[in-house]
């Protein structure tokens, strides 16, 4: 079961207004390139640096949900995209005070079906979010590896799209239908889409085809490579199993060390000064030192 308890994030009055939520969609339609493990760690690491974040695990598989050791949960995302209930009612609070998760079980496949003959079905997220874009900083959606109607929700509902991409010969190839994906939806629902960048994922600086893939990528798409890249790392694929982000698991790994570095880089690049949203005094929830944020971040 997952810890529940939902937090109203606050404005912080004194420091007046902050805009809603930047909407991140976490997509790549290949599949074991880093996404779930770049959706949970990123939001854990901005949610550690005191931004109100929320991760909504889009993807049937749920591998975001049993990284937080979400492994049954009584709700999920499939009852909100159906309007059954509102995210609020199925947001659940994680170990970190800052994020909150709403879950995906295999049920979410069957929302695809249900949802195509409905008018409205590639908007569903977009709606159901509203209520709640000024609760958070920040919100990430863990896309399934296809450019299926749940992808294109999120695409839909997204403000910019985050790429992991493994460098090797195919990545490429697949970050070029992507773009196309990317520029139908900002041509049919969602002109604003942007692409936040992309990140270099279990890269490994030593072998020849990851430094010959970087180059390329960094030569066709320039600004949009994060530095930041993402090396292999065995804490970073332990963690999922003991049911945490890798900065509550090893604080000290090199992975966990990255998405840190990740974070900071992606508050940089966007000239990250609308105020923090924070949540009500901590003495209400009961955490226990092992679930607590570990010192220094």
């Amino acid at each position: 079961m997952c810890p529940r308890g939902i937090y109203n994030i606050q404005l912080d009055q004194s420091k007046g207004l902050a805009p809603p939520a930047r909407v991140i969609a976490v997509v790549n339609q290949k599949g074991g390139v880093g996404k779930t493990t770049t959706a949970v760690n990123l939001a854990a690491s901005l949610a550690a640096s005191d931004w109100g974040t929320l991760l909504i695990d889009l993807d049937p598989q749920g591998n975001a949900s049993s990284g937080f050791g979400c492994l049954k949960p009584r709700v999920q995302v499939y009852d909100a995209l159906l309007g059954q209930k509102s995210f609020r009612e199925v947001a659940l609070q994680t170990a970190l005070p800052l994020l909150q998760l709403i879950p995906a079980t295999p049920e979410l496949v069957g929302a695809e079906i249900e949802l195509v003959p409905l008018e409205d079905r590639s908007e569903r997220l977009k709606k159901a979010l509203v209520p709640d874009l000024d609760k958070y900083n920040f919100i990430f959606i863990d896309c399934p590896p296809s450019l299926g109607l749940l992808t294109l929700n999120a695409l839909s509902a997204a403000d910019s799209v985050l790429i992991p991409m493994q460098c090797e010969y195919y990545a490429l190839e697949g970050l070029a239908h992507l773009m196309k994906t990317i520029s139908r939806v900002r041509e049919y629902s969602n002109p604003h889409l942007k692409v936040e960048g992309i990140i270099f994922t279990m890269f490994d600086p030593r072998a020849n085809l990851s430094r010959q893939v970087a180059e390329e990528a960094r030569g066709f798409f320039g600004n949009d490579i994060y530095k930041t890249a993402i090396p292999r790392n065995v804490r970073l694929s332990e963690a999922p199993s003991h049911g945490k982000p890798a900065l509550l698991y090893d604080l000290k790994s090199t992975g966990a060390q990255a998405y840190i570095e990740l974070a900071k880089e992606l508050l940089v690049r966007n000239e990250v000064s609308f105020p923090r949203r924070l949540p009500p005094s901590p003495s209400n929830i009961s955490l226990t030192p092992q679930q607590g944020v570990p010192d220094g971040i």
